[in-house]
């Protein structure tokens, strides 16, 4: 009979041993970039249920959520019990997936995760490339987290690839940012814009729900849920690194790359309390060096044309013209081959291997 005890994060000081937790056992793994705590200091508020599992001493061992989501639901055609922020000591593994079978809510047929918090958010684990450090909005874990869930029992879900590309002078020319096409329509680059940025950030919600819904794991993304998201955004963006297209003034394409701060956030713990915000600011030239790409797409009838090569060509310039010398990319499915045939032409290589886990209940 397991001697641990499953309970729920339900005052200031438990949360602060759920944001503890992690600090702790990644005390010395620079790899491991941590979650914002604001970001889970505001799940919790608007009342994410986050849990503790604690040993017989009644120190913390592991951590996770249990919620539930009914777009997601609906997309992949089953009642899941989604779990996320887990993170757990090697011990401590199967105590923690005993508990979030007992505590899962009883119509619930499908344990999913770690997701945080939906599959296209952020969540994940990370199967290969152990040796790479990770990145905004990313995973790392050592390999005995993949050992763990699929020693219980949990299969893979949305297997993908995150990506690195060396950022290097163009080889082509770049095409030209404004040309009529075969149809008479005129097709323009537009870049970010810092005093336009909500309203931008509306445009490429309208692109990616549309590019993004064939994906078996993609949800629709809110104006609510793209704010919080891109929180702080506006202080981190470099324009030259928001692209996209229109066609005729309709938006048709896009691609987000942000400034990658995750050194940044590993030095803090991922605390960006307000004095960590204006010294991030302070600081920020020393994070124009690497970039992550966040996320690209396509609008579905133009898909074909082209077009996330016109983006990418302009990006690669201008990341090169900026001093960037490296570019990752989040997670791309492998289901996927035109996605990631484009960093493949730009020199690049997966970087870690990527999937989320599924089990019956």
């Amino acid at each position: 009979m397991s001697t641990h005890r499953f309970e729920r994060v339900t005052g200031h000081r438990d949360l602060r041993q759920f944001l503890a937790f992690a600090d702790r056992l990644y005390a010395d793994e620079p790899r491991h970039v941590p979650v914002p705590r604001r970001q889970i200091r505001r799940w919790w508020r608007d009342g994410v249920p986050l849990y503790l599992l604690r040993d017989a001493a009644g120190t913390v061992v592991a951590r996770t959520t249990l919620h539930t989501d009914p777009a997601f639901d609906a997309k992949i055609g089953r009642r899941c019990q989604l779990f996320g922020l887990t993170e757990f000591t090697a011990s401590a593994a199967r105590p923690l997936f005993d508990a979030l079978n007992a505590y899962a809510d009883a119509d619930r047929d499908l344990l999913f995760g770690p997701v945080a918090l939906l599959p296209n958010q952020a969540g994940g684990v990370i199967t290969s490339g152990y040796p790479e450090r990770g990145f905004v909005d990313s995973a790392w874990n050592p390999p005995r987290y993949v050992a763990a869930y699929e020693e219980y029992g949990f299969h893979r879900r949305f297997e993908s690839d995150t990506w690195i590309c060396p950022v290097t002078a163009p080889t082509r020319p770049v095409p030209a940012p404004t040309r009529i096409e075969p149809d008479g329509a005129r097709l323009e680059l537009h870049r970010g814009d810092v005093g336009r940025l909500d309203e931008q950030l509306d445009l490429l919600r309208g692109m990616l729900n549309a590019a993004f819904a064939q994906l078996g794991y993609y949800t629709p993304i809110s104006a609510e849920q793209l704010r919080r998201q891109t929180d702080g955004l506006a202080y981190l963006l470099d324009e030259s690194l928001l692209l996209y297209l229109t066609r005729d003034g309709q938006p048709v394409a896009f691609v987000l790359c942000v400034p990658d701060i995750s050194e940044f956030l590993v030095a803090v713990r991922g605390d960006l309390h307000l004095v960590n915000q204006l010294r991030l600011l302070a600081t920020r030239h020393r994070y124009r060096r690497e970039a992550v790409l966040i996320v690209k797409g396509v609008l579905p009838r133009y898909q074909g044309r082209g077009y996330q090569r016109l983006l990418s060509a302009h990006l690669h310039r201008n990341l090169h013209i900026a001093g960037y010398t490296t570019l990752r990319s989040t997670y791309v499915g492998r289901d996927n081959p035109a996605s990631a045939a484009q960093y493949r032409r730009l020199g690049g290589r997966p970087l870690h291997g990527y999937t989320f886990y599924a089990k019956e209940r």
